[in-house]
């Protein structure tokens, strides 16, 4: 499972970038307005630090005529952009026209399987399930991607399964046991993934090991 960070802010992507682990990054219109700059600065900034795939997101809905001029537009950026488009019958028919030319698509705001066999009809290259939304709406987002990677198996689709919305470590762990493709992570869970206690007081034991050891040796000279 490849491990994207779901973040417009460059700070944190380097950072996690810089630890050798990070394949992609998600990132969306609240995101990027988050960051409170130029979009396409912040996008040329992200798409310079990381090879790996890079989900940008059409910003007008109005039409699906709209949604594939602005597609088209974002493709053009890299190779590697991966163009984001909603879970809307606009969205599928733009979503088709950019696939036939082989551009490819990222079909976010999915909350079922039936909308991700949607998505894997028109050829995209990834869906996005939020589990964290469904859980927030009482439903079990976990039996949903679960559903959703066991159909695609079932039928061969290539599109990948991106688990989005993910709150907290174990959502990971869970999301790997499920077969997802991907996991996109919030910045603040990928800390808490590689943090353990045990692992810091390990740490704490060598340092205090160490240091005796140091000391014993300077007395002996």
């Amino acid at each position: 499972m490849r491990l994207f960070l779901d973040t417009a802010s460059i700070e944190e992507i380097r950072e996690i970038n810089r630890w050798g682990v990070l394949k992609g990054v998600t990132t969306n219109p609240s995101l990027i307005a988050k960051e409170h700059g130029d979009p396409d600065a912040i996008w040329a900034e992200i798409l310079a630090t990381v090879d790996g795939d890079i989900s940008l997101e059409v910003t007008d809905l109005s039409s699906a005529d709209a949604m594939e001029a602005e597609g088209r537009k974002l493709a053009e950026k890299a190779e590697n952009v991966v163009v984001k488009l909603p879970m809307t019958p606009d969205g599928l028919s733009a979503g088709k026209r950019l696939t036939n030319d082989g551009i490819r698509i990222n079909v976010t705001l999915v909350f079922s399987p039936a909308q991700a066999i949607l998505a894997a009809e028109i050829g995209a290259y990834i869906v996005s399930p939020f589990l964290g939304r469904l859980d927030d709406a009482g439903s079990d987002g976990m039996a949903v991607l679960r559903q959703i990677t066991e159909i695609f198996a079932v039928q061969a689709y290539e599109t990948q399964v991106l688990a989005a919305s993910l709150r907290h470590p174990m959502h990971i762990i869970e999301c790997a046991e499920a077969g997802a493709d991907i996991a996109t992570v919030p910045y603040d869970v990928f800390l808490k993934l590689v943090r353990h206690p045990l692992t810091d007081l390990g740490l704490q034991k060598f340092a205090a090991d160490w240091n005796t050891l140091q000391t014993e040796l300077k007395g002996r000279a």
